[in-house]
């Protein structure tokens, strides 16, 4: 059997396979690329259904949360993207090679205006410094993507919590649960100004996955399986307001941090597959991207306030595909792995 984590930005993905821990990042030398390049997909969200819509990508340095803000871009949005590494800061995570700089030129590039704003969703008044800037900006918010993670450098599976770093294990639940909600906190007044907004709370796992299973380790399961019961609360108080609040959750990530440990890059990843079989199903950042900008365009998206979601089942409603053409179905996947041996062509 195959074990999965989706880390997603600067400080969030699924993949930890033999020993080797993975991320929701992108391509340690190009993510960029990865992000904007052109596709075989027939069906992408149209190019201007955001136009003037403004979005909030919280941890969108790399990853699941660099695919999204670009993605948005290309559906003609206004992206706020943030994260702690910048051309002259460098975050915990360690990594120079992905910046919120070059994130919000990639939104660009794909149609959209991104903005890059250093925060640290740590710190309060960061983060009100940034919605208020929105709101000085723009007087609206439409989306709010909750993408803050970066815990990857402390994950270590199958440890025994009395056995762990405790001041890693808390440190993982800062990075993955108090920044969702300080972001929630300060973002949503914005938000319900106007009828119909919507929070994505990014994690790893859906609730069919994670409510029966454990993710091997105690304070990264806490950290993952909080963003899906916040979803579902934020979805019953947004009910009032015309919002929806869904959690969504990549596959198997071929993010910067996954490629990077597993020695290949974007371009030739399924050299990868032959030590790691499992890894066919996995999926780049576009993905996710397209699965959050198909969300946010749908007038009908209340039908899933509250649910937790998965990249590949939202491929298969709106019909979207992955920077290849394909459509992985990553969680379906792993279900079929626990019971046999499944064919990855059949969930691909």
């Amino acid at each position: 059997m195959v074990r999965m984590t989706t880390e997603t930005n600067d400080t969030n993905g699924m993949n930890e396979t033999n020993g080797t821990n993975g991320t929701n990042d992108t391509n340690d030398t190009n993510g960029a690329d990865q992000a904007t390049r052109s596709t075989p997909n027939p069906t992408p969200t149209p190019a201007d259904s955001l136009r003037g819509r403004v979005c909030l990508v919280a941890g969108a340095t790399r990853g699941a949360g660099r695919g999204i803000a670009v993605q948005l871009g290309a559906a003609g949005a206004t992206v706020y993207v943030t994260g702690r590494t910048t051309r002259e800061k460098l975050s915990e995570v360690g990594r120079a090679t992905e910046t919120i700089e070059e994130t919000a030129e990639l939104v660009t590039a794909a149609g959209g205006e991104g903005i890059a704003v250093p925060t640290d969703h740590l710190e309060v008044d960061q983060v009100k410094a940034l919605i208020d800037r929105i709101d000085r900006e723009r007087g609206r918010l439409d989306v709010l993507v909750n993408d803050v993670w970066g815990g990857e450098h402390l994950l270590v599976f199958g440890d025994k919590t009395w056995e762990s770093d405790l001041a890693g294990g808390l440190r993982m639940l800062e990075l993955g649960v108090r920044t969702h909600a300080i972001t929630s906190h300060t973002a949503i007044p914005l938000l319900i100004r106007n009828r119909g907004g919507l929070v994505v709370e990014v994690t790893d796992g859906t609730a069919e996955y994670n409510g029966t299973r454990y993710r091997e380790n105690l304070f990264y399961d806490l950290a993952k399986n909080a963003p899906i019961r916040m979803a579902f609360g934020l979805g019953k108080e947004l009910e009032a307001y015309g919002g929806t609040a869904v959690s969504v959750t990549p596959g198997w990530l071929r993010s910067e941090q996954m490629l990077t440990a597993f020695g290949v890059t974007e371009e030739n990843w399924r050299d990868a597959v032959e030590k790691i079989p499992g890894f066919a199903i996995a999926e780049s950042p576009v993905y996710v991207g397209r699965a959050i900008a198909a969300l946010a365009a749908d007038p009908e998206r209340h039908r899933w306030n509250g649910r937790s979601l998965s990249s590949g089942q939202l491929a298969g409603e709106y019909g979207f595909t992955d920077a290849d053409g394909s459509r992985p179905d990553a969680w379906g996947f792993m279900l079929a792995d626990e019971k046999g041996s499944p064919d990855v062509n059949d969930y691909r």
